[in-house]
């Protein structure tokens, strides 16, 4: 069996790449050096051997004589120290190293073999490390989004604060828990189709779901998701969610609004034909009635006459007047509709309406400028048909302006108190209304648009003179249009 010998064993320590040195188990003085050590530091053997600490280590205050000394006691009494170290090179260079200390009994004296190894790179990157860690926690809970991994059948693996803020479960632990039990089937089913996904697809994609909170409050969000792989620390789903329940609920109003909008033009406008037909059937059936009556009497002024004959004709009197009678009627109802009105501020009313209008807005490029009036304007009126009056007008304008230049896409809605009366105008800088057009705005048949149908203006100048008031257009210098309507104070009504 091969037994090394001393000088072996020299000639392997000078050969490792681990810097060594040995100090006196006594006296702490520097007796021997590996070649790797002299490297490091850069001194000599000869050099290195009569230092002292002062002359080989930062001078900062963790790194004194004293506390280097203590550690070398502290190895030779337990047989083995380690300590974070600062050693200085022969050219004034730190090298931040990491050192261990052991008690070795060597024939001729014990010594103390401290090995070190240069940790100043390994150093850098765990201060980075740490600074990155700092400022992604404090990005990642200041979030408005929530940021969580799932696993294929939905298995929470990494959950962010701003994402249980959102969850209602601040200050929970979720990891493990499933993702998915708090959605609804509806929702389940859509994350369980891209979770599912074998093999998983790396192309981002975007998911809505319905889910109720920690406290039992349901909500809609939204994320944006995409497969990662962090080496072997992470896999799964990354989903990056928000809130967006604000924004569903507004979207559904804005839909029950122009539903209920769809519905008042078509009721309207079946009225409009009611009253239409009722009055072009009037004067016919007028008409007709005296032409049976003059002929009746022109044949009793011959003689006898048949009596089937004049049977015929009564009857025929009779159905006509039941014909008016029914036409009135119709009249009637058309004309005298029961109006459910409540006392509101018409300020308010156009407050109600921003949101809609903004969002209208927004996709066309056309600023909105509001100019409430200063003073409260209590009007007696039916809430959504001024509501919807509003809105038409103000959409009518944000589609005139959607094709113009940028600087030209602005509309201003205002309101003021005009003697007994409130007004409210939209104004536009669109193209204006043509000399030749202010007659037919509001007559049911005239309209701007390539395929309107003019329902729009009229339904709204009804609307406005169910309620008393008046509407109207008027041009605006240099360019634009003004369109206005103004209702009856509430508290000047008699």
């Amino acid at each position: 069996m091969y037994q090394p010998e001393d000088a072996d064993f020299h000639a392997l320590i000078e050969a490792m790449p681990l810097c060594i040195i040995l100090h006196d188990a006594q006296t702490k003085e520097i007796l021997w050096a590996n070649g790797a050590a002299l490297a490091a530091l850069g001194f000599s053997l000869e050099e290195l051997v009569p230092l002292k600490a002062p002359d080989m280590t930062n001078p900062a205050p963790k790194y004194r004589r004293a506390i280097g000394l203590r550690w070398l006691e502290g190895a030779a009494r337990s047989g083995q120290r380690a300590i974070e170290w600062c050693y200085r090179s022969k050219r004034g260079t730190d090298i931040l190293a990491e050192a261990v200390a052991t008690r070795v009994h060597l024939r001729q004296r014990d010594v103390l073999m401290v090995q070190f190894r240069d940790i100043s790179r390994e150093d850098k990157v765990k201060r980075d490390l740490k600074r990155t860690e700092s400022r992604l926690q404090a990005f990642m809970q200041d979030l408005a989004e929530g940021v969580a991994v799932l696993g294929p059948e939905g298995d929470i693996r990494f959950i962010s604060d701003s994402a249980l803020a959102l969850l209602g479960a601040a200050g929970q632990a979720l990891c493990g828990a499933n993702f998915l039990d708090a959605c609804d089937a509806p929702s389940r089913q859509r994350l369980l189709r891209h979770l599912g996904l074998t093999p998983p697809s790396r192309e981002p994609y975007s998911v809505h779901y319905h889910l109720r909170r920690a406290d039992g409050e349901w909500r809609w969000h939204h994320a944006t998701c995409r497969y990662i792989e962090i080496e072997d620390d992470l896999a799964g789903h990354l989903l990056l969610f928000r809130d967006v329940s604000e924004q569903v609920r507004a979207e559904e109003a804005r839909r029950q609004s122009e539903r209920k909008l769809e519905y008042l033009a078509r009721y309207n406008a079946m009225g409009e034909m009611a009253l239409t037909i009722a009055h072009e059937l009037s004067q016919p059936l007028a008409a007709t009635r005296n032409f049976i009556e003059g002929t009746a009497i022109r044949l009793g002024h011959q003689g006898q006459v048949d009596p089937s004959l004049a049977w015929g004709l009564d009857s025929a009197v009779r159905q006509i007047e039941h014909a008016s009678l029914i036409i009135k009627s119709v009249r009637e109802y058309v004309v005298r509709l029961e109006q459910a009105e409540q006392c509101v501020d018409l300020n308010e009313l156009l407050g109600e309406s921003a949101y809609f209008i903004e969002l209208k807005a927004q996709p066309n490029g056309v600023r909105v400028a509001l100019a409430p009036c200063a003073e409260a304007l209590p009007v007696s009126v039916e809430k959504v048909l001024i509501g919807q009056v509003i809105l038409n007008l103000a959409f009518n304008a944000i589609e005139e302006m959607a094709e113009l230049p940028a600087e030209r896409r602005c509309l201003r809605i205002h309101t003021r108190r005009h003697g007994d009366n409130v007004l409210l105008c939209v104004e536009d800088r669109g193209r204006g209304i043509d000399a030749g057009a202010h007659e037919r705005l509001f007559d049911g048949f005239f309209s701007s648009k390539v395929s309107g149908n003019g329902i729009g203006l009229a339904l709204c100048r009804s609307i406005i003179a169910r309620h008393r008031g008046d509407i109207w257009a008027e041009s605006v210098e240099p360019c634009g249009a003004m369109f206005c309507f103004s209702l009856p104070r509430a508290a000047d009504r008699r």
